[in-house]
């Protein structure tokens, strides 16, 4: 959905983008990499179909990815 806006499950193209919240400290859709959670915080980013419910969960950029793979290898 975050590359076609389609969702793979339906082909609805009403598709909404929930952004991370940076105000919110310890809880949303994050992964966290350290123990102190303000520290080591990467954003999920959640793609939803407005027509059948579906979600897709994405990280956004190559360096959390990174961050991501060195910390969870």
């Amino acid at each position: 959905m975050k590359n076609g806006s389609v969702c793979p499950k339906c082909g609805s193209r009403k598709i909404i983008r929930i952004p991370d919240n940076p105000r919110r400290h310890a809880s949303g859709n994050n992964i966290y990499t350290t123990r102190a959670t303000l520290l080591g915080k990467i954003p999920v980013i959640r793609y939803i179909c407005c027509d059948c419910g579906y979600v897709e969960n994405w990280v956004e950029t190559s360096r959390s990815l990174e961050t991501i793979q060195k910390t969870f290898s």
